[in-house]
Order: C-alpha cells, then structure tokens, then sequence
C-alpha cells in the first residue's frame, strides 16, 4: 500500500521526487524517504511521520542533494516493522551501495534473512524489504549487473513486490520490476519517471508503460530496455495516461474530501455517458463480452470485494437479485480467497476495487476464472491489473480520488450496479418495459438531487456539531438500504475514529438493543418504501431505550418531529435508487464531525487509499 517514485533524466531529482511523493500520500504516511547517488555516493534521506517532516529534512541539505540527477523515493504504510525512521525505505546493503524501495510483501524474508545473516550480513531493521536489499548486493558481488543481480534476486523472493533499485557504481541506471503490485514507467524526452500509481507523475508526463508480473525495466537517461525475468527482450507498450493534473488541486475546497463529495453529480453523469442514452433505449455495456445466450442462462452471481466496494456491491446484490431474479452472493475478497472456490461456467463472478490494484480481489478473481467464471471488473482504474485480468469491464468513470476515503468512486460503482442490472434485465426480459424506464428516468435526474443535498447542507451541520462528541454511533436501515448504513458507519468511523456500526433494523432488538441509553446516537434511514413503517417502529422501540434519535428521510411524516431529535431530510425519490442519494449527506455527517474534531480528514490514522497487501 505503499507509493514508490523514481526519476533519472537531465533534471535534478529532489523536487520531482517530493512532488510524486505528496500526490502518492493516501498510499500511506507512517514514514517517507529518498535515496539520491550524489558526487558517485548513494545517499538516504528518511523521517518517521507525514512527509513534510521528509520535506524538512532535506531542506537543510537541499544545495547538495539537487544535484542529484536519479533517485528513488517511498512513502510508507507499514506491515513489516514499527512506523518508525529505522524501517522506513529507501533500504540499504551493509556497504551502502544499494538502494531500494519496496511496495509488498515478501512472504520467504525470514527465510531469506538468517541465509543472508550467515554469509555475514548485518540488518538494521525489521522490514522484510532489508532483506531484497542485501539479496540484490550478494548478486551484484558476483555479476557486476545490476540488471542481472536484481532479475537473479527476484528468482528467489517469494511473494508480492514492486522494487527500483540504484547502485552508487552504476550511476546512470535504475532497474523497476514487479510481480503482484503496480509499477510504471513514465517517458519523457531523455528521461524516466517511475512510480506505483500515476498521480505520483502525471504532471510530468502522459505517457506511459505498465510493467507486468516478472518483467525488469532497465531504465538510463537516453534509454529503456525492457525484459522478462527469463532475460528475454520484450517489446514496450506505451499508452496514453488518462488523467490531468488538474485532478489533483483542492480546486477551493478544504480538503479533498469535501471536493469529492461535491463531485459526485457529475460523477453520476459521467458513469451514465454513453451508456444510457435515451429513456426508451436499451442501456449500452460496449466493454461487457458476456454474451446474451450465457446472461440468460446464468444461474449465479458471485460479488468480491473488500471495505467501501464490498458496500457498493451488497447494493448491486438488491438491484441484480430485483430486477433479474439471478441469486448473487456478495463476499470479502479476504474470505473468499481462503475457502474452496465453488464457481464455474454459469457464474459471472464481479470484482469490484477502485483502485483496480486490491491484492485480495486480485487472488478472489484468478481464482474464479481459473474455474472457468466470466471475470466482470467494476473498477475506477481501466488501467489497473483488474482491469486487464477482466473478461468483461465496467469503468466508473471517477476520476482519482485523493482522500483516503472513498465517496465518489462509491456512487461511481453504485451507479455502475443499476447500469448492469438494468442492462441484464433488458436481455433476459425479466421485468416490465414501464418499470425500467421508471428506474432509467430517476437516474437521469439523480445528479440534480444530489446537488439539492448539496446545496442545503445545513441540517447535516447542526446534526454534526451536536454529536460530534458522541462515542459511540448506530446507523440502522432495512433492504436496500442496510448498505447504506454499513457505509454510514464506514465512513465516520474512518475518518473520526467514533466506534460507529451498522445493524439492519429488524436485528437490533436480537441484541444491539442492550446497548442503548441516553448517550448513544441512532441513524434511522427510513425511505418512503415497502419497510418505511417497519424501520420507523424499530425506532420506536430505541426511543423507548432513551437513544438519541436521527432521522435520514425523504418522508414530511409529523409523527418524526416528535421521536427524532435531528431530521435530515432528502429529495423525492424512489426506495429502488435512494442508496445513491441517501449516502450522501451520511458522508457529509462524517466529514463535519471529523472536521469539528479537528482529525485529519484526507489522511486519517492507519489507513491507506489503495491495499495492495494480502
């Protein structure tokens, strides 16, 4: 989960290294560092916390360090060892000619480690990446190749990896590989950028080659070799990156989060784009190859994913199972992956990752089409290792999304979801012409509720000031709408650290019950619908408990004003799409009451954007 950027060219290599470290920092922010060859040394630079403190320390150095022309940098997110400036990358060999940045995990380490202590090597840290470092010296001892050391290296690394590598004697050169964690490379005229994602260099370019598992890029100024870990020479595919700079501006805004939430109208348009384009028109999928003969003879529908998408698909599950009658089975990417994978021929199995990078998803998913499944990818990265394990793809269409929690590329996936039902439905005939066109009608107005949310976001405020101090928080909803609570509670928890959980509302007297009193908050969702007055007796029954009740509702109900003390209310809307607008002020609620707490809302403690680790 980590970010990794690299830089050799004709420029000096600091700023562009702490640059694409700070578009790189919801990877991760226990600790950052750079190793840069200056006058033939190789020198580090590390520190332990947010990169400023990187930033601060190379300042009192900075003349010397700029004229450096190559170098590596890391952000860390850590999994093996302390947060701390001792384990925190670039890692070096005892005599300091190698360095080396590392994204993943190394699964034989250990092993690794008490071979390489034997033939005398000295490790300061805990990291499992200090070992690659010392294995890539040994090999450079005997080759003299840095390019042979690192491929003779891989060959004995178990695991997942994403490496740059510099050596103080080969001045001129930096070696990228990869297996199982992202890595590109992007070109300039007489220079390389390297980077795990590519907000880390989109400023400095708009082409790029992703490397695939196995593949060592040999990177000079005036030159890129590419080859296979068999030494084989391979052919660069270049490609176009497909984002601006602009993406990454606050664009006004206080923080990123807030930004992405105001985006999400024109998210929803541009998910819709293309693909429903008249109301009485069927919904265009142009990158779904399942053909229709096998979409009407699916019998089952498995959904992987993990944290916020997991919420995205448990709302595709409701809309899929309504509208196409196919049974779907939503699972974690974590469980799934360590169980016995019953698909076959007759499952569309989906797996949903913004990031497209997520290492669970990407195990449950090669799992699956090694059984012979249809692989769908819901995905805001067409360019990620998903997308391009998938038979079929479904691109969001988000944009990035820098906080570290996600809103927009939620509603992305959500939309992507009534896309696909809609689109299945329309092939197997399996519902009334009228209903869908009902369904495509209020997407097609969507983006101008939730602007109305937008714009009126008061409610929200009043409700944020008066329990941010809460410990506690429930969010409780039935059908459709239970991911939405989960999602609720996701999100405050996330970025407020409030222990807050999310309960469908039949199950809270089966125990959820003991714990109310007069300190703890209830969320009702209670959306006009069938389970409307089924949600508002189980808020009833927590009133009775002296709970502290609020109400999301799109209901001018006068029974609520008496049994909610906060009413948060939404535009008409139907019970079918109100996830994708009842979300949005419960992100709203959580991002005041981490603001009025005064928490670190792009980067909250702990967490990284993309989990690129098992």
């Amino acid at each position: 989960m980590c970010g990794i950027v690299g830089y050799i060219g004709n420029k000096s290599a600091l700023d562009i290294l702490l640059d694409g470290l700070t578009n790189l920092e919801y990877r991760g922010y226990d600790s950052a560092g750079i190793a840069v060859n200056v006058d033939n040394q190789v020198e580090l630079y590390k520190a332990e916390g947010k990169l400023q403190n990187l930033k601060d320390v190379t300042a009192l150095n900075r003349a010397h360090i700029e004229k450096s022309t190559i170098g590596i940098g890391h952000i860390r997110w850590a999994t093996h060892g302390a947060p701390t400036k001792t384990n925190a990358h670039p890692h070096s060999c005892n005599c300091g000619r190698v360095a080396i940045v590392h994204n993943g995990i190394i699964e034989n380490y250990k092993e690794l480690r008490a071979k390489l202590e034997k033939q005398g090597c000295v490790f300061r840290s805990q990291t499992d990446t200090e070992t690659v470092a010392h294995l890539i010296a040994s090999k450079f001892a005997n080759t003299k190749d840095l390019a042979e050391a690192v491929k003779l290296a891989s060959k004995e690394i178990e695991g997942a990896y994403a490496l740059c590598v510099i050596h103080q004697d080969v001045k001129d050169t930096i070696i990228a590989t990869r297996r199982n964690a992202p890595l590109l490379v992007g070109i300039g005229e007489g220079e390389y950028y390297i980077a795990s994602d590519v907000p880390a260099i989109i400023k400095y370019t708009k082409k790029a080659m992703y490397l695939d598992d196995n593949q060592i890029a040999v990177l000079t100024p005036n030159s890129m070799k590419l080859i296979d870990i068999d030494n084989n020479a391979l052919t660069p595919k270049i490609e176009e990156l497909p984002w601006e700079p602009v993406a990454l501006s606050k664009m006004g805004y206080k923080h990123f989060m807030l930004k992405e939430i105001h985006e999400q109208p024109n998210v929803v348009r541009n998910v819709l784009a293309g693909k429903l384009r008249a109301i009485d028109e069927n919904v265009i999928l142009n990158e779904v190859t399942l053909d229709k003969d096998r979409i009407k003879n699916l019998n089952r529908i498995q959904i992987v994913a993990c944290g916020t998408s997991l919420h995205a698909a448990m709302v595709g599950k409701y809309i899929i199972e309504q509208y196409c009658g196919i049974v779907v089975d939503v699972e974690p990417s974590s469980e799934y992956i360590y169980r016995k994978t019953i698909t076959d021929k007759n499952t569309l199995v989906i797996g949903v990752s913004q990031s497209g990078e997520t290492a669970d998803t990407i195990t449950a998913i090669r799992q699956a089409k090694s059984k012979g499944s249809h692989i769908l990818i819901i995905t805001n990265r067409p360019d990620s290792t998903m997308a391009r394990e998938a038979d079929s793809l479904i691109p969001v269409s988000a944009g990035i999304e820098v906080s570290v929690a996600a809103t927009k590329s939620y509603m992305a996936q959500v939309i992507s979801f009534y896309l696909l039902a809609i689109y299945m439905a329309e092939i197997k005939g399996s519902v009334a012409v009228q209903d869908l066109e009902r369904l495509k009608k209020e997407l097609v107005l969507l983006p101008q509720k939730i602007e109305k949310v937008l714009s009126h976001k008061e409610d929200v405020q009043v409700c944020a000031r008066k329990f941010a101090n809460s410990k506690d928080f429930i969010f409780i909803a039935r059908g459709i709408n239970f991911p939405t609570a989960l999602e609720g509670a996701l999100k405050l928890k996330e970025i407020s650290y409030i222990n807050a959980t999310g309960y469908t509302a039949g199950e809270l007297k089966h125990g959820p019950i003991a714990m109310l009193d007069e300190s703890m908050p209830v969320l009702s969702i209670l959306v006009k619908g069938g389970v409307y007055e089924k949600i508002l007796s189980n808020s009833e029954e927590a009133k009775a408990r002296n709970a502290r009740m609020i109400a999301l509702t799109n209901s001018e109900d006068t029974k609520l004003t008496d049994l909610f003390e906060c009413i948060i209310r939404i535009p008409e809307i139907d019970e079918m799409l109100s996830p994708a607008l009842a979300i949005v002020p419960l992100q709203l609620l959580a991002y005041y009451i981490s603001e009025f707490l005064g928490k670190d809302v792009d980067q909250p403690r702990n967490l990284a954007k993309s989990v690129t680790v098992e």
